[in-house]
């Protein structure tokens, strides 16, 4: 009777924990698979516990932590002229997190999209990791060769993050060092249990940090344990499972879209239509990375699961590659394909002004960068759209908009600034872009540099010569009086 049960209570716990939480839906195969392991009513899962084969043999095939790193290093030797490498922090064990930047200008500010991909977030879900690296090669392999690759790489900056988790790879399992579920690590919209950001992990709090210093358009993060590109909102209040949909609802739908018809054939998945899933209708997830890049850091963000196994076979791995390359070769460049772009300027000055851009109709607001106050705006092509660029102190504009089906529109936007009854400009810095405080202060240095130098001349001169009547002055009270010398 014991072992009847054990068998049906195994059975039953096989469900799939990928992006997040148990669900008990089962997906069916998916057309097109002609490997066995992607065929069959249920997902071929690989749990921490739960492998037929013994656990080193989970990973054989797949690159080790030290092998990523050198591969990494190695990318950035062959590939110099179109890439920088750096680590945005260090996880529990203390192993860098390192990214790849690929870029016509790696490491320079342009006005340009930046989008990032993200692997291993669980340390079990490794394909991801394989999958970058596999694709930041192919890039730098046909840059100057393929036309898709020479948009990417000359007017989108991607960044490439192999691995978030790979203490959890180390150990085969899905929470890092601290057995933590980096995907449940974020601030949450709806409950605050997570709020204390110095309680966060190491690679949370690297994310978080990577997107205070960086503005990203969008972003993907890989995972494994089905066959979807889910999109927001990830949970909802009331934490039942039903759609919930964002402000963004049509273009992350469209994006996820990219990526799904651009896939060997995750669009003919039977469970998600489309290929496509909204989180919250999948099943909640709180503490998400995808909700808080949308909400926080003003990153539109998909979870992507590539692969119905999550640790696949590494012979299966080329195959995997072959499906997901179009998908995420055509996401990256949908940035530039679509949405409407520009800068946000000053009339009197012409400085370039850090300031908002609101859609009408669309309950979100997107940044401009700090230094360039370039926006990337993504929205749904096919549709008409009124743009609004908002800066403190400045009359805001707005314009009214067509945008293409696969031609991005370019709207500048040259502000006036707003003047009191009196006659006075009111003009101000908006802290909208992340780095607009400094920016702040090298404006006021940077628009009349010359009078101030003057100005700072005169005032040390004057301070000198202030400082030399006073001691000039303390010396003659100090001196004694002078004697007179009688004769007789």
């Amino acid at each position: 009777m014991n072992l009847k049960f054990c068998i049906l209570f195994s059975f039953f716990v096989r469900n799939v924990i990928a992006r997040g939480g148990y669900r008990s839906t089962s997906l069916s195969s998916a057309a097109g698979f002609e490997n066995e392991s992607y065929a069959g009513s249920g997902r071929h899962l690989i749990e921490e516990n739960q492998s037929h084969h013994p656990r080193t043999d989970i990973a054989r095939g797949y690159m080790t932590n030290s092998e990523l790193e050198r591969a990494v290093k190695e990318f950035g030797r062959r590939c110099s002229h179109i890439s920088r490498i750096y680590s945005i922090g260090e996880s529990v064990r203390g192993f860098p997190l390192w990214v790849i930047e690929i870029s016509d200008k790696p490491g320079r500010e342009e006005p340009e999209p930046a989008f990032k991909f993200i692997g291993n977030v669980h340390g079990d879900e490794p394909v991801g990791r394989e999958l970058l690296l596999l694709l930041a090669n192919w890039i730098c392999d046909n840059y100057k060769r393929d036309p898709l690759v020479d948009l990417i790489v000359d007017k989108v900056h991607l960044h490439i993050l192999p691995s978030m988790n790979p203490d959890g790879f180390s150990f085969r399992r899905r929470g890092n060092a601290n057995n933590v579920d980096l995907n449940r690590d974020f601030p949450d919209q709806f409950f605050p249990w997570n709020n204390n950001e110095d309680a966060r992990q190491p690679e949370t709090k690297a994310i978080m940090s990577w997107l205070r210093e960086m503005c990203f358009t969008a972003s993907a993060s890989l995972h494994g344990g089905a066959l979807v590109a889910n999109y927001p909102w990830d949970a909802s209040l009331d934490k039942r499972k039903n759609y919930y949909a964002c402000p963004d609802d049509g273009t992350f739908r469209f994006l996820a879209s990219i990526y799904s018809k651009s896939h060997y054939n995750m669009s003919l998945s039977k469970e998600f239509e489309g290929g496509i899933t909204n989180g919250a209708a999948w099943y909640p997830v709180y503490g998400g990375m995808q909700d808080w890049n949308y909400i926080y850091g003003g990153c539109f963000e998909l979870t992507l699961e590539i692969s119905d196994n999550k640790w696949p076979n590494a012979k299966e791995l080329p195959t995997i590659w072959e499906y997901n390359k179009m998908s995420m070769l055509n996401l990256v460049a949908s940035l530039v394909k679509t949405g409407v772009h520009g800068r946000v300027f000053s009339s009197d000055s012409g400085r370039p002004l850090p300031g908002l851009i609101t859609i009408k109709g669309i309950n979100y607001t997107v940044k401009t960068s700090g230094t360039l106050a370039d926006y990337h705006r993504l929205l749904v092509p096919g549709e008409r759209y009124e743009v609004m660029a908002t800066v403190p102190g400045y009359k805001s504009k707005a314009t009214h908009i067509w945008l293409e089906k696969e031609e991005a529109t370019n709207v500048d936007f040259i502000l006036d600034p707003e003047v009191s009854s009196d006659g006075t400009l009111l003009r101000s810095i908006c802290d909208c872009g992340r780095k607009s405080r400094l920016l702040s202060i090298g404006y006021f240095w940077g628009t009349h540099f010359e009078v101030y130098l003057v100005l700072i001349v005169v005032l040390a001169f004057l301070c000198f010569l202030l400082t030399r009547r006073i001691k000039s002055n303390l010396l003659k009270q100090r001196s004694p009086p002078k004697r007179s010398v009688l004769t007789v």
